[in-house]
């Protein structure tokens, strides 16, 4: 499998949206340098409130381009860095990769998926009504989380739009992913 990165974005300080940049440097076992989610412990202030010792296991946010047409088609604008991620992708399939898989990012960097954004509320003080546009339920009424996927960085390394995306399942039985 692979995909293209089309955007790249940090941010220091707090806030739902980042910025895009020409370039990122993720740092491995950290996350994105300079950015206020990296490091080795949970940074998201709702899991911080719940437990501060807790392995960081989104370090690094990917958000698939393709979700923009989709909510695009419904009226919806949203850009890359608009949904608070640090890295948007063309052509990869992130919310059909299984827990465990490896992204090669570049020439240098390798992510591990660890699982699914949890969309909040904070979506919809971005623009109102987007939450029920990323979070609904397949047909069998299961819930279907698009808002991304969180990883790991396993390697460090540059990363910039036009990079390749290569994908690099485990072994053995997948497990699906669910929400980190």
């Amino acid at each position: 499998m692979r995909g293209t990165v089309t955007a790249v974005s940090s941010n220091g300080t707090y806030s739902f949206t980042k910025p895009n940049r020409d370039d990122i440097t993720l740092l491995a076992g950290l996350g994105v340098e300079g950015d206020v989610h990296a490091g080795v412990t949970v940074k998201h202030r709702s899991r911080v409130a719940q437990d501060p010792t807790r392995p960081n296991l989104r370090q690094v946010h990917l958000i698939h381009e393709e979700l923009f047409a989709e909510v695009g088609a419904e009226g919806f604008e949203v850009t890359p860095g608009d949904l608070g991620e640090n890295v948007t992708t063309r052509g990869i399939d992130l919310l059909g990769l299984p827990v465990g898989t490896l992204l090669r990012l570049g020439e240098d960097a390798v992510l591990e998926v660890t699982g699914l954004r949890n969309p909040c509320l904070q979506i919809d003080a971005f623009q109102d009504g987007l939450l029920k546009r990323v979070v609904g339920r397949d047909a069998d009424g299961n819930l279907v989380r698009k808002a991304g996927i969180m990883s790991i960085v396993k390697e460090g390394g540059p990363v910039r739009p036009g990079d390749t995306i290569t994908a690099e399942l485990p072994d053995g039985p997948h497990r699906p992913l669910d929400r980190v």
